[in-house]
This record gives C-alpha cells, structure tokens and sequence, in this order.
C-alpha cells in the first residue's frame, strides 16, 4: 500500500492513511525519524524499516518475497505521495511483475499544490522532479525541453528545487527558456507558506536578495506561441527559394515558423511572381 503524508502540515495525514498505516505490518519509510515522528502523534505502533535510494535496489527481491507469503507492507516518503521524486519505483515495479496488488491512499503533493496555486495554465503540464545541481547538467536538461518545445510541446513545467541552488536555477532557466512568468511556492502548507509570481529573472533577483528557505516548487509557464510577422516570412521565403524548389522551398519554411502551408505556399508563388 503507497501512503501519502503530509508535506508541512501534520493535520493532512487522513483517517484512511492512519488506518493504513495500523493495519500494515511494517512501514517502509526514507526516513525513520521523520516516519516515527509521524505516527507517535497519530498514536500508530506499527514498525518502521528503511527503503530509500541507498538501500532499496538490494532489498527489493527479499521485500517481494515476503509479500507473496503475506506480509503487508506500507510505503511512505518523508512527505507527500511516494515515488513521485521519492524512492519506491523499484519496489513497485517488481510487485507489479509479480503479480502483486498495489494500491495507494491518496494526499497532499507539493507539485499539484504549487500548480494550483501558481496563476499559470494547469493542464497540460510537465513535471521533471528535480533538475540536475549543476549548471552544465541543469542548462542540457532545460536544452532539451526546448527542443521538445519546437518539436510541439506545450506545457507548464513543474520542478522541485533545494533552497540553496533556487537562484542558480532560476537564472539557468531565463538565460535557456526565456524570461517567462513563474511562480516560486515554498514550506506549502505550512505556517510560513508562501508563493511568489513574476518573471524569471524577477524572481532570480528576488530571491538573490533575500535567501530562501523551506521546501521549493517551481513552476514555469509554456512557451510563447511564436507568431512569424509578414517580414519574417518574406525573409524565410526569399532565402528558401533562392535554394530550393517552390515546393521545397514551402515545406521548409512552413515547418520551420509553425505557419500553414497554403499561407506560405500562397506568398511563395506572389514573391515567385514579382521575381518573374
């Protein structure tokens, strides 16, 4: 059973999770201090064992083992819903193939929150966990979303950031996506919840001037949709033309300003015309 937890505020945990989590016979759990802190104020004896990303390749056979002689097991993250940035995918993975049945209570998660909460289009969106620590991994990572962006990607970008790298992030993500509108939700659900609006760059400044703490969201709207103006087309055409065939030259350019065909088509054979 996947148990949600709370992600700041203990007074999420549900009556389902706390029945759950009684009737389990161990709880896997990322943290057993964090977990034990959780069920003492729930009243839950239940035992806690560890499973996080250091340990859970090497126990996930011997934990799929016991599941097929009876053993009920709970999973939980630290906070929120587990697997999702959270480790338990393995696990999972292996009970799924062996014939096991999963099920999940549902709860809190700082990524749905922050989306609701960010002013910016809520569907559809991309969530990309983490990005990478470093500048170089994290400028190919948001590289590549731009390529799926001129590819046809059109979606709000969700991330999980530490504090210390928020500023780094944020300036990466201006200098590759653009200065776009964003949104930095931090400690959601708790008493010093906060979420902040604006530009990229805004943002970066923001927060380069008062240094954030607490858990971090952020979510980035979709690119601009990109309207060529007449110049621009005449350029593009001029240029492909003077390479290719008419009708070569129509595919390139249609393709790359994302304009219709029979538009470019159109002012290809009047720009063909005046040449003649």
């Amino acid at each position: 059973m996947l148990v949600s937890t709370p992600i700041g505020n203990l007074g999420d945990l549900s009556p389902r999770a706390v029945a759950a989590l009684r009737d389990a016979d161990i709880i896997l759990c990322e943290d057993t201090r964090v977990t034990a802190t959780l069920l003492s104020l729930n009243g839950i004896g239940t035992r806690v064992q560890p499973l996080h990303d250091h340990n859970e390749a090497g126990r996930t056979d011997p934990l799929v083992e016991a599941m097929l002689r009876g053993r009920r097991y709970a999973l939980v993250s630290d906070a929120g819903a587990p697997l999702i940035a959270d480790p338990g995918y393995r696990l999972v993975r292996a009970a799924i193939a062996a014939g096991l049945v999963v099920s999940a209570v549902p709860g809190p998660n700082a990524a749905m929150m922050a989306l609701a909460l960010s002013g910016l289009p809520p569907h559809p969106f991309l969530f990309m966990g983490f990005l990478p620590p470093r500048t170089v991994a994290r400028r190919g990572v948001l590289e590549r979303i731009v390529a799926a962006e001129r590819a046809g990607l059109n979606a709000t970008l969700v991330f999980y950031e530490a504090p210390h790298r928020l500023v780094a992030s944020l300036e990466d993500c201006a200098a590759v996506l653009g200065d776009r509108a964003a949104s930095v939700g931090r400690e959601l659900t708790k008493r010093f919840e906060e979420v902040r609006r604006g530009g990229l760059s805004e943002l970066a400044e923001t927060f380069r001037a008062v240094a954030p703490r607490g858990e971090i969201t952020l979510v980035i709207a979709p690119a601009p949709v990109h309207v060529a103006s007449a110049d621009q087309l005449d350029a593009a055409l001029e240029e492909a033309l003077g390479e290719s065939s008419i009708k070569d030259a129509v595919a390139a350019v249609s393709r790359a300003l994302d304009l219709p065909r029979k538009q470019v088509y159109a002012r290809a054979l009047i720009l063909r015309g005046d040449e003649e």
